[in-house]
Order: structure tokens, then C-alpha cells, then sequence
């Protein structure tokens, strides 16, 4: 009698066990499954977000390529300005010219009354329109 008591525990105890470490499983594997899940996540937000490095990387070059050509541009203005202020001091000087412009003068009427080239005109016209 006691042997079939100790056999029934042992048998309880064993299924007890068996039970428990069948759940425990089960709790891994979703827990394994919820952790592939937040990874797969993960991983689309990284490549998200390395996409949009990316493209602000190209921006950036891009921008940085404009104001190479921007500089380039820009440079010479200075010295030819000033070259265009030293010359035919007889005629109307430059900063008449651009208080014209100021007060609403067109191209045409800078080089007529100033004795400006168009270019030149229109030159003023672009850097001194208010």
C-alpha cells in the first residue's frame, strides 16, 4: 500500500513536472516569438532610418556643391564692381545709379540717363533693388 501511495506521488509529481515544464516551453517560445517580432521592427526602422541618412548625406553634398559654384560665382563680383565705380568719372556715378534704383528706376532708364550698359544696368538693377 505505501509502495502504491510513493508510486502515485512520484507519478503526480512527475506529470506536476511535466505540465509545468511543457508551459514553460510554451512562455519561451512566445516570448522568443514577441522578441522576433520586436527585432524584425528593429531591423525595418534601422534600415528606415539609414535610408534617410542616405539621402540627407546626398542632400548635403549637393548643397555643399551649389555653394562651390555659388563661391565661384560670387568671387569676381567684388573686383568687378569696384572696376565698374572707377570708371568714365564723368559720367553719373554709380551710386546715383543705385539711388535711382531705389527709387524705382528700370533698366532702361539707368542706361539712359546714366550712361550705363544694359549689363551694367541691369547689374545695379540686381544689387540695389530694394
Amino acid at each position: 500500500m505505501i509502495l502504491e501511495v510513493v508510486v502515485i506521488v512520484l507519478a503526480l509529481l512527475w506529470v506536476g513536472t511535466l505540465g509545468f515544464l511543457l508551459r514553460y516551453m510554451r512562455q519561451q517560445r512566445a516570448l522568443a516569438m514577441q522578441q522576433a517580432e520586436r527585432d524584425a521592427v528593429r531591423d525595418q526602422r534601422i534600415k528606415e532610418l539609414v535610408r534617410r541618412v542616405d539621402n540627407f548625406q546626398q542632400s548635403a553634398v549637393r548643397v555643399g556643391d551649389d555653394v562651390h559654384e555659388l563661391r565661384a560665382i560670387l568671387a569676381p563680383l567684388p573686383d568687378k564692381l569696384s572696376a565698374l565705380e572707377q570708371r568714365d568719372p564723368s559720367s553719373l556715378s554709380f551710386a546715383q545709379a543705385a539711388k535711382l534704383v531705389g527709387m524705382g528706376a528700370t533698366v532702361d532708364e539707368l542706361t539712359q540717363s546714366c550712361g550705363l550698359t544694359q549689363a551694367e544696368a541691369q547689374l545695379m538693377s540686381k544689387l540695389h533693388k530694394g
